[in-house]
């Protein structure tokens, strides 16, 4: 009788993946930045994992969280793809949307004892 194959059995080693490197070039890299594809280059010569986050990330902006989620891969290894991305010119990163920031109780008095003269 054969063995069954664990899911984990077909799985490439993280090492392979990044060709042997364990940190990124840059360490910029937060887990809420966002990743957007640049149209100017080809994916031809990508390995089959920067292909995938690239063809990922395409239709609009992903965080870096959510391309290691996507691509099933530890968010280390998915800052090494990223990076490498960064620097060949085929993903930009983009600061995510600020959270808004609470606003004087006192200005919103103001503005609403304005509208209630006007009216």
């Amino acid at each position: 009788m054969t063995p069954r194959r664990r899911p984990a059995d077909r799985l490439v080693r993280s090492y392979v993946v990044t060709d042997g490197r364990a940190h990124p070039t840059r360490n910029t890299l937060d887990l809420v930045t966002l990743l957007v594809v640049t149209d100017d280059l080809p994916l031809s010569g990508l390995n089959p994992e920067k292909h995938r986050l690239m063809e990922l990330c395409r239709p609009g902006a992903l965080s870096v969280a959510e391309v290691a989620g996507h691509l099933s891969l530890p968010v280390s290894v998915a800052k090494v793809l990223i990076a490498d991305l960064m620097d060949s010119g085929h993903l930009v990163t983009r600061a995510p949307i600020p959270a808004a920031r609470p606003t004087d109780a006192r200005i919103l008095q103001e503005v609403l004892d304005g509208l209630r003269a006007r009216l």
